[in-house]
């Protein structure tokens, strides 16, 4: 606040004599000794930026961005570019939705709180799950969140989180944060042809055990096909069973539900955003028997004072809004806006063409391995399953050479192993998949 703002201002409500009321009280004789900020970046009230026109600035942002590889992605692994209708963006981008930060007045939010309302349904009924709360920020975060639900819901003497030895690292990295200030150890169980060796998990699990994690499709694009046998296990010592998956996948698979699965986390932003590399939006749905252990936020239906149906966020157990010592989650948001377009994503979809979409993934990865098959020096898919989207394909020449080599010829894959390159075909059109097969042969001759 400037000085000559003698009764302050709506943003920063204090007087020249509160500040210094304030600074006596901390001993201190300016606001400046209250932080060290050194020379080199503080700000000294020049930015040092050219004035430039509208069409200036335009253009040096284009000659930027232009400096940018343009390559073709095939690389997955959580990060998949659908192809979004525009009817997506356009709805999204009203002001009533982009400008809302969080719904806490439902008498002016009854639009965006049904929607919210609407993703929490389209999760319920993928799942077959009692509840999903409205959203989370990410896959890595839902994980976590589930650990600590199940440290407070089950009843066994142990600590122990069982996760596969494949999951990606910063799951695994997000996970281990969550439990750090918790008695919860987290430990791996081995994995067999790219899904759950169902003997090595058998031989780990015991009372101890708090929690079992599984996911289908796996970090390899695998189809887990033993989620019931893990299920079971999970069951017998009263461990909580957690399942990773997305709403394409669960438009196909078993319903987690039906496997035995207590809760099912994942990324919901596979449907409402092109890839994001980082962002996402975290699903997370339980039994109803947890209702009120989960975290966030939930949105419910409702009546007015004149019989109406309404909406309002109905559970709130953030540490902002209950005491410390009973709130379950310290998320300080959410991200409404991207389940707002997962919604809509899925609605445009429907229920048929969601499943269109899903066994359309499984037929184009099927395909595109057996050509990459068929090529010398190429073995794919290296796991003998089921894949949705993606695969692991072994290369007999050394796969970082080949991953730079399809680079250059504007093909972008991930390096797994020393052998291994794994291909997503997610959002890549047919004819890139032809010219994709082409490199290929080309840097494996």
């Amino acid at each position: 606040m400037h000085g000559s703002h003698a009764t302050g201002s709506p943003y920063a409500p204090y007087t020249e004599e509160d500040r210094t009321a304030m600074l006596e009280a901390v001993g201190a004789e300016a606001v400046d000794e209250l932080f060290d900020i050194p020379a080199a970046v503080r700000f000294d009230g020049r930015f040092d930026i050219d004035a430039r026109t509208e069409r200036e600035t335009r253009r040096l942002v284009r000659s930027i961005l232009d400096r940018n590889d343009d390559v073709t992605e095939l690389l997955g692994r959580g990060h998949y570019g659908y192809y979004v209708p525009s009817l997506v963006d356009h709805l999204a981008d009203r002001s009533e939705f982009l400008t809302s930060y969080t719904q806490y007045q439902p008498e002016i939010s009854q639009g965006f709180l049904q929607a919210l309302f609407e993703y929490q349904s389209l999760l319920v009924e993928l799942t077959g799950l009692g509840v999903a709360n409205c959203s989370m920020y990410d896959a890595a975060t839902a994980l976590g969140e589930a650990a600590t639900l199940a440290d407070r819901v089950r009843d066994t003497t142990g600590h122990r989180v069982l996760v596969p030895e494949l999951l990606r690292e910063e799951r695994r990295s997000t996970l281990e944060n969550y439990v750090a200030g918790t008695d919860l150890a987290v430990e791996t169980y081995p994995v067999a042809d790219g899904t759950v060796d169902l003997a090595g998990l058998t031989d780990l699990v015991d009372d101890g055990v708090v929690m079992i994690y599984a996911e289908s499709p796996t970090v390899r694009g695998t189809i887990e096909e033993d989620l019931e046998a893990v299920g079971d296990l999970a069951a017998d010592t009263e461990a909580l069973f957690v399942l990773g998956s997305d709403p394409v996948a669960l438009s196909l698979l078993e319903r987690p539900v039906d496997v035995g699965a207590d809760v099912v986390v994942g990324d919901a932003s596979v449907l409402g955003l092109p890839t994001s590399y980082g962002m996402g939006l975290g699903l997370f749905a339980t039994r109803a028997d947890y209702l009120r252990q989960v975290p966030g936020r939930l949105v419910g239906a409702s009546e007015d004072a004149t019989d109406r149906r309404a909406f309002t966020l109905t559970l709130q157990t953030r540490e902002q809004h209950i005491r410390r010592e009973r709130a379950t989650s310290n998320i300080c948001t959410n991200q409404a806006w991207v389940a707002l377009r997962t919604a809509m994503h899925a609605a445009v979809l429907g229920p048929s063409g969601l499943v269109e979409l899903a066994e359309r993934d499984v037929r184009r990865a099927r395909d595109l391995a057996a050509r990459l098959d068929d090529l010398v020096g190429v073995i794919a898919p290296v796991h003998d399953r089921h894949h949705l989207r993606e695969f692991v394909a072994r290369v007999d020449q050394p796969a970082r050479a080949v991953a730079d080599d399809l680079e250059k010829r504007g093909f972008a894959v991930h390096v797994v192993g020393d052998h291994e390159i794994q291909i997503c075909i997610a959002g890549v059109s047919d004819e890139r998949i032809d010219e994709f097969v082409a490199a290929v042969e080309e840097v494996t001759r």
